[in-house]
């Protein structure tokens, strides 16, 4: 495999499952379930950072593994989800990117004021 591909990613989560007789687990309530404690797993690792500290993270090598590894939760979680319920992740993101386009347009820039006007 040259490239990940969302897909592939998906065949090897779900033949990793099957391997240890995990799937029977693998219900959207449970995946859910699971997808959230390792999102707040993340989030603790954030938790009493500053601003500067949080930004700076990945440069601390420990560190850095950490937050990826709970990254790799949170995407295998979701990724897990969305196939036992038939969602194609990045479909999902096109549309609802879609959506918010429409529903955030740009704002336009102000007029410019004249400055001849009566004040």
């Amino acid at each position: 495999m040259t490239e990940l591909d969302v897909a592939e990613l998906q065949r090897r989560l779900a033949a990793f499952a099957a391997a240890r007789d995990w799937e029977q687990y693998h219900t959207p309530k449970n995946l859910v379930a699971a997808l959230s404690v390792e999102a707040s797993e993340l989030v603790e690792i954030f938790q009493w950072l500053t601003p500067e500290q949080s930004a700076r993270i990945m440069d601390e090598p420990e560190a850095a593994h950490r937050v990826a590894d709970e990254v790799a939760d949170v995407l295998a979680y979701l990724l897990q989800f969305c196939e036992v319920l038939g969602i194609d992740p990045l479909r999902a993101l096109a549309a609802k990117m879609d959506r918010n386009e429409k529903r955030f347009p740009v704002p336009s820039p102000p007029e410019p004021r004249d400055r001849h006007s009566s004040e």
